[in-house]
């Protein structure tokens, strides 16, 4: 019998804890669901008594009623009362300005539900059987659907759940504190009453000595028995009040350990985890959003763990008030100690950076950041705002911060305008300090190890600040560190400093000493993050492919495979990435593709995710696939030898071979040699002064890109409309791209006069003899046919070079 109600009580409390989750699955629904779910309440039964009663709704027998059997009323009746009790004392725990407005709501709730169904109780519990059905058919349907959608809830819904369930736990069992702690307090102060009582017969029969004997023998029997009585029950009373308090503090001990555990699930998982993907953000990855849930569970936290210290301190009031042997005044010490550890944890941890300064920093230039704290709202920091200070020191000072040593304040640096006041926004709850101008007027550099170069030296920005809580109760010195920053005072850094940031924002492990990352990584690693940084670059689902990563690993490994499992388990160092140049080249493998995103982000983006654009291609990888595509076919491949530079390749027949033509058209059975030509790389300067479109359109020997695509049927839309004729007596001069091997010649123009905006680069060994320029003097091109930019004047001096050669009457103007 015994085994069998132990097995009972069991299952009633699995079945308990499964029907209270109902009303936490219920508040995650999303979209119909959750409109369904809240026209299930209104005047007849407000939502908010269903919020902060859930637990109790959801463990009354509800079904056990049957609604359509009078005799059932008595018992619907008597919910009906519990649920108004229930209502009434939960309107009179509520405390504070916020717990006021609550207790009216409460209390008015509780009157409506009481008129509503006093003389038809059964409809009451009609509604609530109705509203809990429709709940758990709801959540069932979201969870099904979840699960069709391939397994159950995911993980990030279920640590969710599961944080939430922890959270009314925790409610639950702070509740049951504060009730229990009430009820010491009564027992207490009901103590002291007898206690007082106790000493005024005391008095009385001290008194009887000045009386005489026969009064006394009258009076003395039944104060000694009044006396024993009380005493009796004063021993029993303290014994039973010692007990309580024993038991009080042993469940506050446990509402701390669950405290701390729910604590460094939030702040040692969840807030590392957004700290995690905030860092990744800076690397183009997902934004980092999800603050304001961190935000209400911090202050949820904060809010508990408040609720049991001043249960604490109450409590140990209630024992100097009324001391009794034991040692529970020095258990209330140390329960008193721990919950402020544990409200300090959360107070320092959850100062943090809401906006990272700019990772690579230029000095002289305007920089914003922001920084939040989370329970700021909470625990009435807004109330006396704080100052936040920010400065910016170096790694070796980072390291000496986290190890709490001394730095004595100082900076590597100065910031100026790197003072702000946190403000609270009422609308969303908030408390943050927004540092909107400021700006590092000089840096203070360290030694440099070894092969580092001041674009590897890196920074952070320490922003702290000081505030108090509870009137001065606690005082918190907050202290938090920027993501790390490289200083640089010319843009020709960047390029270098962002490699710096980005593999320590890519490869950095949580809980490091500043800034240490590996130096090494497996090439899959790098994969991923280079594959991030050009989707994010190209505002585009179209990253990097299996092809396009074999042609990155073959640049960077400096190999000839193209299997791309062969290059899984090779690891590429920071050395590699971006110290040492690539072979035969003078820049290293990151800044080649550094190159390559800016040219793409600043000119052919749309190119890009219109997939007219191949990229990774060497030349003769272009030679291969185009050779066996007719003349005309074309591809757009990056230059191997020029950092930004993209290039068209096409397969056509030699114009300067006996027999050929300048232009053959498909199908045609001339005889000639098949070459596949690379036209000199365009870079961000030549994209300035004429679109790539408009190129391809300007070169008609250009048909078909690659494989079989027309020209126009993908570039047609990013073609330049023709400019209008002659205003105000002037004609509107216009740029054309011509590559005179590919060009009929003009009759009335001679050949010297044939404007060519950029010069022909073949694959293959063939004649020199072009006709235009000796290709074998050109001291502009190597042995590649591309821009050598190292051995010749730039590309500014070259351009104005080419602009002061004849031009083929293309700019013709009427006097003035």
């Amino acid at each position: 019998m015994l085994l069998s109600r132990a097995t009972s009580n069991l299952l009633s409390g699995y079945r308990a804890e499964e029907r209270m989750a109902v009303w936490i699955q219920a508040q995650q629904l999303q979209g119909d669901a959750l409109h369904q779910m809240q026209s299930l309440y209104g005047q007849h039964f407000p939502i908010e008594v269903r919020h902060y009663l859930a637990q109790w709704i959801e463990g009354q027998l509800w079904d056990s009623v049957e609604l359509e059997n009078p005799q059932e009323e008595v018992k619907a009746k008597r919910l009906l009362d519990n649920l108004v009790q229930e209502l009434q004392k939960k309107a009179e725990h509520q405390v504070g300005e916020d717990g006021f407005l609550l207790k009216i709501k409460l209390g008015h709730y509780a009157s409506q539900l009481k008129s509503t169904y006093d003389r038809c109780p059964l409809e009451l519990v009609r509604c609530i059987k109705h509203i809990l059905h429709t709940e758990k058919r709801l959540v069932q349907e979201a969870t099904n659907a979840s699960s069709s959608g391939g397994g159950t809830m995911d993980s990030l819904s279920q640590r969710h759940q599961q944080i939430n369930q922890a959270f009314e736990e925790l409610r639950v069992a702070t509740q049951e504190t504060e009730n229990e702690l009430r009820k010491l307090q009564h027992n207490q102060e009901y103590f002291i009453i007898q206690y007082q009582e106790n000493l005024r017969i005391q008095a009385q029969l001290s008194s009887l000595s000045a009386v005489t004997a026969e009064e006394r023998a009258q009076r003395e029997p039944s104060l000694q028995a009044k006396r024993a009585t009380v005493e009796t029950w004063l021993t029993r009373e303290a014994n039973t009040m010692q007990k309580y308090r024993l038991d009080l503090a042993e469940k506050h001990q446990q509402s701390l350990v669950q405290l701390r555990k729910q604590q460094t699930m939030i702040l040692d998982e969840e807030l590392i985890q957004w700290k995690r993907r905030q860092q990744l953000a800076g690397n183009g990855g997902p934004s980092e959003g999800g603050l304001d849930v961190l935000q209400s569970w911090c202050e949820k936290l904060a809010d508990l763990i408040w609720q049991n210290r001043q249960q604490i301190q109450r409590a140990k009031h209630l024992i100097q008030q009324l001391p009794l042997p034991g040692p529970i005044e020095e258990l209330l010490t140390k329960l008193n100690a721990d919950v402020t550890d544990i409200i300090s944890a959360l107070v320092t941890s959850t100062f943090i950076i809401e906006k990272q300064p700019p990772q690579v920093l230029k000095t002289q230039t305007k920089f914003a950041a922001t920084v939040r704290l989370l329970v700021g709202g909470k625990l009435n920091v807004h109330m006396n705002p704080p100052q936040v200070k920010a400065i910016i020191v170096s790694e070796q000072q980072a390291k000496a911060l986290l190890k709490n040593e001394s730095t004595n304040n100082t900076s590597s640096g100065e910031i100026l305008n790197n003072n702000c006041v946190m403000e609270y926004h009422r609308t969303t709850g908030t408390l943050s300090a927004h540092f909107r101008n400021m700006s590092l007027k000089r840096i203070k550099r360290s030694d440099r190890r070894g092969a580092e170069s001041v674009t590897e030296e890196k920074f952070t920005v320490l922003f702290e600040s000081q505030f108090s809580v509870g009137g001065n109760e606690l005082v918190f010195h907050v202290k938090t560190l920027s993501l790390p920053v490289v200083v640089i005072v010319h843009g020709s850094q960047d390029n270098n400093a962002t490699a710096t940031v980005l593999w320590d924002n890519a490869f950095a492990e949580p809980g490091r000493v500043p800034f240490i990352v590996p130096d090494k990584v497996i090439w899959p690693q790098l994969c991923e993050t280079l594959d991030m940084k050009y989707k994010a670059e190209m505002h585009s689902a179209r990253g990097l492919s299996d092809d396009n990563l074999v042609f990155l690993a073959q640049k960077a490994f400096s190999s000839t495979s193209v299997n791309l499992e062969e290059y899984r388990s090779m690891t590429m160092s920071w050395s590699q990435f971006n110290r040492e140049s690539l072979p035969g080249r003078n820049f290293t493998f990151w800044q080649w593709f550094d190159g390559v995103i800016e040219l793409m982000k600043k000119h052919l983006k749309p190119h890009w995710n219109d997939g007219a654009i191949m990229g990774f291609v060497n030349k003769q990888q272009a030679q291969d696939m185009l050779m066996s595509k007719p003349n005309g076919t074309f591809l757009l491949r990056f230059s191997d030898s020029e950092i930004g530079g993209i290039t068209i390749a096409w397969v056509a027949e030699n114009p300067n071979k006996a027999g050929a033509v300048a232009h053959q058209p498909t199908g045609s059975k001339a005889e000639g040699e098949r070459l596949v030509w690379n036209l000199m790389p365009y870079t961000t300067k030549d994209f300035s002064i004429r679109s790539l479109a408009d190129r391809i359109s300007d070169l008609n020997h250009l048909l078909y890109l690659y494989p079989d695509r027309p020209k126009d049927e993908v570039f047609s839309k990013y073609y330049t409309p023709p400019l209008s004729k002659a205003v105000g007596g002037y004609v509107k001069p216009q740029i054309k791209q011509v590559v005179p091997e590919f060009t009929t010649p003009n009759p009335e123009t001679s050949p010297g006069n044939t404007y060519m905006d950029q010069s022909p680069s073949p694959s293959v060994p063939h004649p020199n003899n072009f006709g235009i320029f000796p290709p074998i003097s050109d001291p502009m091109m190597d042995a590649e046919g591309e821009f050598d930019l190292e051995d010749t004047m730039d590309v500014a001096r070259h351009v104005e070079e080419l602009l002061r050669r004849p031009m083929a009457n293309q700019w013709d103007s009427q006097p003035s």
